[in-house]
């Protein structure tokens, strides 16, 4: 497996992605899980001004963002209660005395502040630092063969194993070329090529305040399976088909006169049943090399 990694600074970051687009509103890690319908908003209080921004020396962020306002103390259900909620760019909340929990969240990425309004005093401007990146994955197949994108899925996982020797998933089905927005860290990366057996993994590292785009190599192809009466002929209907591995593993299933699947690098046999009757080849799939497989019927 390879990996090909380059990284680009994004000042107003990652806007690849409609900027007006809702984002997702991943629940506090620290806290209990925030309500499902929140509260009435406060309406009378002192006026405090929230921005965020992505390291402590960028600007502060103009769109993309999604303010939680929570109570710090939870209700009977043991969830926190949300009283306002804003999405957009810097912010303003209106917000009586007292203590709350101030969450921003920006994609995956997400920061959570203690905030105290004082009776006796108008409150300082609030700036959340997010210490987040973004990442843009994709894959070719051999050294430079594009894979199309309806072929290829990826899942972001968290870099430590858990007790039950599991990693945490924090995003699956990403699409290739999708900005997925993460705090900055390293990230286990799966690449599925098809639905086979082409898995790639890899450990991306996300910067603050950049934007990086990650190329997995696979070492896979695309194989076609034919039965015909002779080469290059047409293929025969009503075929069932069976892929093994060089160890005998028993790796995809299929009917049909020509089906497509794809393969990591390696030795198989291909064994085609037509009418109660068996026929079998091996052959080899070479990476970035699609091919087509023909089983031959005896003369």
């Amino acid at each position: 497996m390879s990996l090909m990694a380059a990284t680009a600074h994004a000042q107003d970051p990652f806007s690849i992605t409609d900027p007006t687009k809702p984002l997702d509103d991943p629940k506090l890690n620290s806290f209990s899980p925030i309500l499902e319908t929140p509260a009435q908003p406060v309406h009378r209080g002192k006026t405090v001004h929230l921005e965020a921004r992505l390291t402590e020396k960028s600007a502060p962020m103009k769109y993309g963002l999604s303010w939680r306002i929570f109570r710090p103390i939870p209700g009977a259900d043991g969830k926190l209660p949300m009283l306002a909620s804003s999405e957009g760019g810097s912010t303003n909340f209106e917000l009586e005395p007292g203590e709350y929990f101030v969450h921003v969240a920006f994609g995956r990425a997400g920061a959570t502040k203690k905030l105290r309004i004082l009776a006796s005093a108008d409150p300082e401007p609030q700036t959340l630092v997010l210490d987040a990146g973004g990442m843009v994955l994709n894959a070719v197949s051999g050294s430079s063969v594009r894979i199309p994108p309806a072929e290829l899925t990826f899942s972001i996982y968290s870099s430590e194993v858990r007790e039950d020797g599991e990693r945490g998933l924090i995003m699956d089905d990403v699409k290739p070329d999708e900005v997925v927005r993460l705090n900055a860290g390293t990230y286990h990366v799966v690449s599925n090529y098809g639905d086979v057996n082409a898995t790639i993994r890899a450990d991306i590292q996300i910067k603050a305040g950049e934007l990086t785009q990650a190329v997995i190599q696979h070492r896979a192809a695309k194989i076609t399976l034919k039965l015909v009466s002779q080469e290059g002929g047409e293929a025969i209907a009503d075929t069932a088909w069976s892929i093994l591995t060089a160890a005998g593993d028993a790796v995809s299933e299929s009917v049909g006169a020509f089906p497509v699947i794809i393969l990591a690098e390696g030795k198989y046999t291909a064994i085609a049943r037509h009418k109660d009757k068996i026929y079998q080849r091996d052959f080899t799939v070479t990476s970035g090399r699609n091919q087509d497989v023909e089983v031959m019927l005896p003369d």
